[in-house]
Order: structure tokens, then sequence, then C-alpha cells
């Protein structure tokens, strides 16, 4: 059960830290804690998420060359248990939101009906299945910010929406790519897409992705009267082009792997982040 949450993927909702980080409320106690539920109440909804997903795709993971390994697929989960696991995880979710704050309580609930939503036929639709999977990266910045009560900029929120989609454009053109390399099937809408308009996709994200956050650091400087947010820039530029490597060399089909297995730009993220944080902390 525990493999078929895919604890490996859960360092996706450490995004849920970034806007109370940068808000500069991380030190504060009640709001560490905030932080915390926050981030326990998306493992649990993402986690539900993959357990419904893997249920309703077992026959096709099946003929998979590596989807075959999972728990369910492989059998060495019940497509019963996986249900029951789904049906405990996420209401769990909603709970432990509504606990904390309504707010989180609406952006988990959007959260997991558009991720249910893409489960049941979506993923098939080219566009949609796209801003479905964007979606999931930008519902966790935000979560963050109401949890915690931290404004969110303009900037902000146009820098995570476009990072989000240059993720998820990247994703599935570093899945073509790895699908037209080895010979082994992708998923199905990537029939319905072209290498080009992938690149088209990711390329334009980082584009607007650059020059948002750019006007968000910049934003920063003026606010807090120190240059940090600034300099922050470099790396994140360079983290950028570094992982549009991996994606354009069909290695980023997983984002988590990528990043945790790839020790210049785990570097290059540690240093965008001391900048960052220096902006605000210093």
């Amino acid at each position: 059960m525990l493999r078929a949450c895919r604890p490996r993927q859960w360092t996706k909702n450490l995004l849920v830290l970034t806007a109370p980080i940068v808000g500069g409320v991380a030190l504060d106690p009640r709001a560490l804690v905030t932080m915390v539920v926050a981030v326990v109440a998306f493992t649990l909804a993402a986690s539900g998420i993959y357990l419904v997903n893997d249920a309703i795709d077992v026959e096709v993971d099946r003929a998979h060359p590596t989807k075959r390994r999972r728990p369910v697929a492989s059998g060495a989960l019940s497509i019963r248990d996986a249900w029951t696991g789904a049906a405990i995880l996420l209401p769990a979710a909603l709970v432990l939101s509504a606990l904390l704050d309504w707010q989180l309580l609406v952006v988990v609930a959007v959260y997991e009906a558009v991720q249910l939503w893409y489960c049941l036929g979506m993923k098939h639709e080219p566009v949609i299945e796209l801003v479905s999977v964007a979606s999931g990266f930008l519902l966790r910045a935000i979560a963050g910010g109401v949890a915690t009560h931290v404004a969110l900029s303009q900037w902000f929120l146009i820098a995570a929406g476009f990072g989000s989609l240059f993720m998820a454009g990247g994703k599935r053109y570093a899945e073509m790519r790895s699908s037209e390399t080895t010979g082994e099937p992708g998923r199905p809408v990537l029939a319905r897409y072209t290498s080009s308009y992938l690149r088209f996709v990711w390329t334009l994200s980082a584009g607007v992705l650059v020059t948002t956050y750019s006007l968000w650091a910049f934003a920063i400087r003026d606010a807090t009267s120190n240059e940090w947010s600034v300099i922050s820039i470099v790396p994140f530029v360079m983290a950028l082009l570094r992982y549009a490597v991996d994606v354009d060399s069909g290695a980023a089909g997983e984002p988590e792997e990528v990043v945790l297995h790839d020790r210049v730009l785990l570097a290059l993220g540690a240093a965008w982040a001391a900048c960052l944080i220096g902006s605000v902390y210093l």
C-alpha cells in the first residue's frame, strides 16, 4: 500500500512551503505547524489519487514495460484494496484541511476534483490533460499561501502557473522523446501531440516563467531593500536551463527523479533557495 502511494512523488508537496517561506512567516511557530499540516493534507490527497489512477488503469499498466511493476498492476496490491485506500485517504485530506482552514479545504477539494476528473477520462484529452497536470503543481503553491494567510502577488501566481505548465509540458515532451528512442509504447494521449508542439509549450512556459520570476524578484527587492532576490535570478535561470537539458534528452518523464539524482541541479536549487530566503530573512 505504501509503495502504491508513491512516496518518491511526495517531494512535490514541498511546493506548499513556497509561499509561507517567501512571505516571511516560516519561522512563526503557528505558521510552521500550519505548513506541516498543509503538506500532510496534500500528501494524503495525492496518495489517494495515485491509488485511484492505478486501480482504473490496471490493465493498461500491465501492458507497460515499467508501470507493470506497480503494486496494483503486478498484483501485489488488490484493486479492491486500492479503492479502499483511496476511499480513506481522499476524505481524510479534506477533513484535515477543514480542521485547519476553510480556504485550504477549498484548494484541496479542487485539487481532488480536478485529479479525479483527470483519472476518469480527461487524461486522454490533449491540452486539457496538460492543464490538469499543471494545476496539481499550482494548487500546491497556492495552498501554502491560503493556509498561512500569506497574500499571493500577481507575479507569484503567474510564475507558479507557468512554472507548473513548464513541468507538465516538459514531462510529456520527455515521455515522447523516450518513446521514440526506445520504441516502447507511451501514454495514449501522446499520439495526439507532436514533438514540435510539446517543445513549443514548454519553451513558451519557460520564457514566461523567467520573465515573471524576474519581475517578482525585483518586486521583493523593492519591498525588502536588499539585493538577494535579484541575485537569485542567476541560479534560478541556470537551474531551469539545466533541467531543460534533461527534458530535451527525454530523461524528465518523472521530474522528481531528475531533481533528486542530478547533483548539479540540486546545488543550483540550493543556491537559488538560499538567495531567495536571504532576501526575506536577512
